[in-house]
């Protein structure tokens, strides 16, 4: 990494992302020294008793002129600030890079302020629904797609070390123009956050004062509503912040369900066979194994009887072979026949053996 220079690397920003990057550079290069500072002292002294800054105080930004890479994680408008007095603070070999999850304003800001040929714009594509460094862990960073936007200026010797950089934090680089960029994330959580919480205020708004619908909102529509969770003043910068992409992909999901309905209109089913095969051929084919902006989720739901010790039985099962559980429980709705238990895992791995096992067992899973 001839253009990197990790001897000592600082932090604007240690929320979820941020605090995340930060442990996971610790334990790719335990011999850097990583200063932060952020919105709260407390944010500092908690990272600081982690073991993973060397500061216990907030910092002025002049702390940060000596660091050969600096990465901005607070806010895009906090952001822009920064880079604005840093053009003037650190010099030529200091390399600045970002996390946000738009990238026009950041990539335009850095031109204006002469940072072109040492910027390199950055997107971790992982996340969780709750933020703060309390909730960061190193792990929601591996195997997530990392996205790469490089100024025009910037030397593909710096695209290629920061890629080795991402590789070392056990993410998945992936090179883009911010154009793209930014209307690949509007398509992929932008605009899927809209329906996720266009859907939640639907079932708000047509249930009825018993809350019958609520009561058995489980299963697929918690899914699909999951991003629903999110915090909202950070979605409020985002979707400000990539306005244009968005309503420039609005029209076209409206077209989608228009669509439906005239198929639904005509009673046509012919056409919503075709509708629905066309999605399950193209969602078939997504690799669901990468993180993305929301904390994959591995899970399945399994059969049991009712009987004393079922849920015992399966726990004890999956110890004997050094299988671990994040977290287990009755579904309480009826969405199956019988009695259902639901698994969750800590990662990928560790539910495909489970999946493995327990049919071996005698058990049906749904997944």
């Amino acid at each position: 990494m001839n253009t990197l220079n990790l001897k000592k690397i600082g932090f604007l920003g240690l929320g979820l992302i941020g605090g995340s990057m930060a442990k996971a550079v610790k334990s790719a290069f335990p011999e850097t020294e990583i200063i932060a500072t952020a919105h709260s002292e407390g944010t500092v002294k908690a990272a600081f008793e982690d073991g993973i800054i060397a500061n216990e105080k907030l910092l002025p930004l002049s702390a940060f002129a000596d660091c050969g890479l600096i990465i901005l994680c607070a806010p895009v408008d906090t952001n822009i600030s920064y880079m604005k007095e840093l053009s003037s603070l650190t010099g030529e070999r200091t390399v600045i890079t970002d996390v946000g999850s738009v990238k026009g304003g950041i990539m335009k800001a850095a031109r204006g302020y002469g940072l072109s040929a040492r910027f390199i714009g950055g997107h971790p594509m992982a996340g969780k629904e709750k933020g703060g460094y309390a909730n960061s862990d190193p792990l929601i960073l591996e195997n997530a797609y990392y996205i790469l936007t490089p100024t025009e200026e910037c030397p593909d010797t710096l695209t290629s070390d920061m890629a080795e950089f991402v590789k070392a934090l056990k993410s998945v680089p992936l090179v883009m123009s911010t154009e793209e960029h930014d209307l690949s994330t509007a398509a992929v959580s932008h605009v899927p956050h809209i329906i996720a919480s266009s859907l939640v205020r639907l079932l708000a708004k047509t249930d009825g004062p018993e809350e019958h619908m609520k009561a058995i909102a489980a299963g697929g529509f918690r899914d699909i509503t999951r991003i629903a969770s999110s915090d909202p003043a950070l979605w409020e910068t985002i979707f400000l912040e990539n306005r244009d992409e968005i309503l420039r992909l609005l029209p076209s999901f409206e077209e989608e369900v228009e669509g439906y309905r005239k198929a639904l209109k005509a009673r046509d089913g012919e056409a919503l066979k075709a509708l629905f095969s066309e999605s399950k051929e193209f969602r078939d084919s997504i690799e669901i194994r990468r993180s993305g902006a929301v904390t994959p989720v591995f899970e399945f739901n399994i059969d049991i009887k009712d009987e004393t010790g079922a849920i015992a039985k399966i726990s004890t099962l999956l110890a004997e072979h050094s299988i671990s559980l994040k977290n287990i429980g009755v579904v309480h709705n009826r969405e199956f026949e019988a009695g259902v238990l639901h698994v969750e895992f800590y990662d990928g791995n560790a539910m495909d053996a489970a999946a493995a096992l327990l049919p071996a067992h005698g058990y049906t899973l749904h997944r």
